[in-house]
């Protein structure tokens, strides 16, 4: 008898994206330095998962740990201790052990400091991920696994839409993300029933976060009482649909960016200044995301920089009234002089 269609599943999810870090590390495989011979076979790839100890990331480390042996990729996990509640080194050693117990190999945890910039959510998931880079980059690994669900996405549209901050923001997260591809999110077509049901089933202990269901932080609020109203109000499909609605608006923002990268170079003068004129004829989504790549490359932080602010160096082009200086995050100004738009640290 197969395995239960919950472990089935997982499994299956993590053996798409193992086939694909194989073959990109494969097709990256130098050739053999001598004519005739065949190429040297590259040393088998380590894939790392990130794993709080919670079910999602439990269920991941234990596909992770099924099935990288049977394809000769080296399986090794980390685990983030952020310190924010008593007790958290000794949850984070107990996660390292339970990794090893899957076999996995090498297993680590890693103490950060979480700052306070961007509010408490932010500022974690700032020192996880630099944490993240730093022990992939470490151990040499190729890839690092996160389990990230279908509701995690549902949760993070809803926040972007909350935002009012555009298509990008409701194109949620992305299954392949970071440097070189190195983020890979199997899971995201998966609902977060679907992982705790494999935990079970494989007996596996979970560790449930307190913070999940603190009100006091925006997805918790939205997990516990956002979701499940828009569900009784909207039906059972939403999270479903929320998710659909990220890769749609992921694959209309990609074409945007890519024509706004192309159009970039036409609306600009032989001094290499933004011309309004030309600007004023592009679409509002295209003119818009070459004010704010202009904007980040004369030193905005992209963090900062949010909708509100690239409408005001828009209405230079499209509401010119003599208006003055723009002031942007990074001591930034746009203004408008003859005909051009010059963006720069003042």
């Amino acid at each position: 008898m197969g395995p239960h269609p919950a472990v089935a599943a997982i499994r299956l999810a993590v053996r798409r994206v193992l086939h694909d870090i194989l073959n990109d590390h494969t097709s990256r495989a130098p050739a053999g330095r001598h004519p005739g011979r065949t190429a040297e076979r590259p040393p088998s790839p380590l894939v790392l998962v990130a794993c709080s100890g919670g079910a999602d990331s439990m269920a991941l480390a234990s596909a992770l740990a099924f099935e990288a042996p049977k394809l000769g990729i080296r399986a090794g996990g980390v685990t983030i201790d952020h310190g924010l509640q008593p007790g958290s080194d000794l949850r984070a050693d107990e996660v390292v052990l339970r990794l090893r117990e899957l076999g996995l190999d090498p297993v680590e945890s890693v103490a950060v400091t979480v700052g306070r910039e961007g509010g408490p959510e932010a500022a974690a998931r700032d020192a996880r991920y630099a944490a993240l880079d730093a022990t992939a980059a470490r151990h040499g690994a190729t890839a690092v696994l996160l389990g990230h669900t279908r509701d995690d996405q549902a949760e993070t549209v809803l926040l972007g839409l909350a935002r009012g901050s555009g298509i990008r923001s409701l194109s949620g997260m992305a299954a392949v993300s970071g440097a070189d591809g190195r983020y890979r999110r199997p899971f995201l077509h998966l609902d977060r029933q679907t992982a705790r049901k494999a935990c079970l089933v494989q007996s596996l202990p979970v560790w449930d976060d307190p913070h999940n269901t603190d009100p006091a932080y925006t997805r918790s609020r939205l997990r516990h009482e956002g979701l499940p109203a828009l569900e009784k109000a909207l039906g059972k499909g939403v999270v479903e649909a929320l998710a659909r609605t990220a890769q749609l608006s992921r694959d209309d923002a990609d074409a945007l960016d890519t024509w706004a990268s192309q159009a970039e170079t036409s609306v600009r003068d032989a001094t290499g200044l933004l011309e309004c004129a030309k600007l004023y004829a592009l679409p509002p989504a295209v003119r818009r995301r070459i004010l704010r790549r202009a904007a980040i490359e004369a030193g905005a932080p992209a963090g900062a920089l949010f909708a509100r602010h690239i409408e005001e160096v828009d209405r230079l082009i499209t509401g010119w009234r003599g208006q003055g200086a723009i002031n942007l995050p990074g001591r930034v100004v746009a203004r408008r002089q003859g005909g051009r738009l010059v963006i720069r640290q003042g």
